[in-house]
């Protein structure tokens, strides 16, 4: 009996999420064993003529990986999604716009300016920027365009389902392999990943008194912070009220606070709203002046609160 095709591709992205592929460790091993893997470009020698190639449909799953922020992510993206049954988003960038939908509070051309002028790697006197077309002996060259703003992946094509994380767990790729193999899948369009706030199994919920309040926000690198106590108890924004669980409290038992990577539970339309209603209700104070002094002592609050998921937010790019 032949085995399911399955696919991997990466869009915008680190690279992180191809690399929890190959830390399965021994697990990949079961995951080959599995599946038949007919196009996974960064890892072993596929191009894309071999996918446009397979019959429409032929792949059992395809699992993609980055935000949609050029022309040649859309096309790809449109191609697996013709010849793939299933379509997972895999990891926050696929899921919710990711790190590089921060640059949607960004007008394109100051994003290129700063790539290829302004970083402090930079060294580009000429001021030259990148083509999408340009002539060779050997004829004309096209590069993919580079557009005004990233997508999540369901904003450009149909999603069966999400994988969330930066990068995703261990254990929910192999689940997630496992139930597509065996056909115990939920309703299209879950996210695989229990649907409850991080909080409800982080440790330090135990230590969190019966009515927090905070009186002062303040960074991990200011003063030496208690390892056992709930972060938001020492005024150290944790994204956990916010953020769907699942993740094994990778950051918390890091001693480092939620960043969000998980994107909202269902019940939550927009994570960044919610996490500011949660801090809202904590201030300690009824005064107008403190709380501002409080909310403005908030460095970056639109990259704080909107870190991976500002593409799919009800506030979208409008900040300035």
């Amino acid at each position: 009996m032949a085995k399911p095709k399955v696919a991997f591709y990466w869009c915008a992205s680190c690279g992180g999420c191809e690399e929890a592929v190959v830390d399965l460790a021994e697990d990949i091993l079961k995951v080959v064993e599995a599946v038949d893997i007919v196009f996974w470009p960064v890892a072993l020698d596929f191009k894309k003529k071999d996918l446009e190639e397979l019959p429409d449909g032929s792949i059992a799953v395809a699992f993609i990986n980055g935000a949609i922020r050029t022309s040649e992510h859309e096309e790809m993206a449109k191609l697996l999604r013709r010849k793939a049954g299933l379509v997972v988003a895999f990891g926050s960038c696929a899921h919710l716009g990711g790190i590089p939908g921060l640059t949607n509070f960004y007008p394109r051309e100051e994003t290129l300016k700063r790539v290829y002028l302004l970083s402090p790697s930079t060294n580009n006197g000429e001021g030259i920027f990148p083509k999408t077309e340009f002539d060779l002996p050997e004829g004309k060259v096209t590069l993919p365009e580079f557009w005004d703003r990233a997508y999540a992946l369901d904003q450009i094509i149909d999603v069966d389902y999400y994988l969330p994380g930066c990068s995703v767990p261990k254990d929910l790729i192999v689940n997630a392999v496992m139930a597509i193999l065996e056909g115990k899948l939920p309703p299209k369009g879950a996210v695989l990943s229990p649907n409850k706030a991080l909080c409800d199994s982080c440790k330090r919920n135990e230590t969190k008194p019966e009515k927090l309040k905070i009186d002062k926000i303040r960074r991990v690198w200011e003063f030496e912070y208690d390892p056992e106590k709930c972060f938001l108890e020492q005024g150290i924004i944790c994204m956990g009220p916010a953020t769907r669980g699942g993740c094994g409290e990778r950051c918390i038992e890091g001693n480092f606070p939620c960043r969000g990577c998980f994107g909202p539970t269902d019940q939550v339309r927009d994570q960044g709203a919610k996490m500011l209603s949660a801090l809202a209700s904590l201030i300690d104070t009824n005064d107008e002046n403190q709380i501002k002094a409080i909310m403005d002592s908030i460095v970056d609050p639109a990259g704080t609160f909107y870190r991976f998921g500002l593409p799919k937010a009800i506030l979208d790019r409008r900040i300035h």
